[in-house]
C-alpha cells in the first residue's frame, strides 16, 4: 500500500500558529502489514536518509504506534519505506508529514476507526500548535483555534488563480531555535496589527481578491525576530515589496524556507529574489509549487 503527505507551509503572514496551507510537494509512505507484532523494518530514501532514525523512534513509527496504544490494541508489525521529498527543518511541514504519515497507516489498520477530528487530536499529542498538522491531515488553506482545551479549525479552499514559489535556503533551522528567539511579551500595537492583516488575508482567499494580499500578508508578531536567524531576509523582503508580479512574501513556518504568493503566469522574475540571499553568503533553491485542496491520502 502506498500513501502521501503533503508539504504544508505555516502561518503565512500573520497567522502565527493559527493557519496553513498544504502545497503539492509529497512525502510517501509504502505500508506492508506483518504478522509478527510489533516487528518494524524501516527504510528511508531522499530527504534525511542519512539522518532520521530507523528504529523505533522513528516519528512515523511513533506516530503509527500511539494510535494502537490509543484503542487499546497491540501494535502489529509492519514495514515501512519512507520516500521523502519535503525538506527536514526548512519549515515545510517535515515533522507534521510523519506524524500524520504514521497515524494514517495506523487508521488503515484499524479500518478508519479514527475520524478527522480524533487523529487531530491525537496528533496533537506530538506538535504543540496545529498550523502544519491540520492543512497536512485536511488539505486546502486551514484556521486553527483552541476552545477549552480542544482544537476546533475551518477549511478554506485556495483561489484558483494563487500559486507560490519556495525559497528554500541550503542550511536548517529547527523550530526550537527559531522560537526561541521570540519575545514573551509583544507591544499591544502589534498585536492589533496582525489582527488587521488576518482579516485582510482570509477576505482575500474566500473573496478570490488576490490584490488584498499585498496588504495583508505582512507580520509583527514572529517575523521582525526570526529575520536575525536568516542572512539577508530584510532585503529579500524589501526587493519581494518592490516587485509588481509578487503578490505577498512570508517566512514559511519557522523558516528559514520563504513562501512568495503569486499569480499563475506570473513566475518569470522570481530568481531574482535568490540573487539576494546568495549575496548575504546564502545560496538557496527555488521551487514552484500550488496549494492543494487534498491532504495526505492512502492511494
Amino acid at each position: 500500500m502506498l500513501l502521501k503527505v503533503p508539504a504544508t507551509s505555516a502561518n503565512l503572514g500573520p497567522g502565527f500558529d493559527c493557519i496553513g496551507m498544504a502545497l503539492n510537494l509529497y512525502n510517501y509512505i509504502e505500508y506492508e502489514f506483518l504478522e509478527k507484532e510489533g516487528y518494524l523494518s524501516l527504510e528511508i530514501s531522499g530527504e534525511g536518509a542519512d539522518s532520521l532514525a530507523k528504529d523505533k523512534s522513528n516519528l512515523v513509527y511513533r506516530a503509527f504506534s500511539r494510535a494502537f496504544i490509543l484503542n487499546n490494541q497491540k501494535v502489529p508489525g509492519i514495514k515501512l519505506k519512507l520516500i521523502n521529498n519535503i525538506p527536514l527543518a526548512r519549515g515545510l511541514g517535515s515533522s507534521s508529514a510523519a506524524i500524520i504519515g504514521g497515524l494514517m497507516v495506523a487508521n488503515c489498520q484499524l479500518n478508519k476507526r479514527l475520524n478527522d477530528d480524533q487523529l487531530l487530536d491525537l496528533a496533537m499529542e506530538f506538535e504543540d500548535h496545529p498550523d502544519n498538522i491540520a492543512p497536512a491531515l485536511l488539505g486546502g488553506i486551514v484556521l486553527c483555534t483552541l476552545n477549552n482545551g480542544k482544537y476546533y479549525y475551518q477549511k478554506m479552499n485556495p483561489p484558483n488563480p494563487l500559486c507560490c514559489s519556495i525559497l528554500i535556503p541550503d542550511f536548517q533551522l529547527s523550530t526550537k531555535m527559531a522560537r526561541e528567539v521570540l519575545p514573551d511579551v509583544i507591544p499591544l500595537k502589534d498585536a492589533v496589527f496582525n489582527v488587521g492583516k488576518m482579516g485582510f488575508f482570509i477576505n482575500a482567499i474566500n473573496t478570490g481578491n488576490l490584490e488584498l494580499l499585498k496588504l495583508a500578508i505582512d507580520d509583527k508578531l514572529h517575523q521582525p525576530y526570526r529575520s536575525r536567524l536568516i542572512p539577508g531576509l530584510p532585503e529579500l523582503f524589501a526587493k519581494a515589496t518592490k516587485s509588481k508580479i509578487i503578490l505577498g512574501i512570508a517566512i514559511s513556518g519557522a523558516g528559514p524556507s520563504v513562501i512568495i504568493f503569486h499569480k499563475k503566469e506570473d513566475t518569470d522574475s522570481l530568481g531574482q529574489l535568490q540573487e539576494v540571499l546568495l549575496q548575504h553568503g546564502t545560496a538557496a533553491k527555488l521551487i514552484n509549487l500550488k496549494p492543494i485542496v487534498e491532504g495526505a491520502q492512502v492511494l
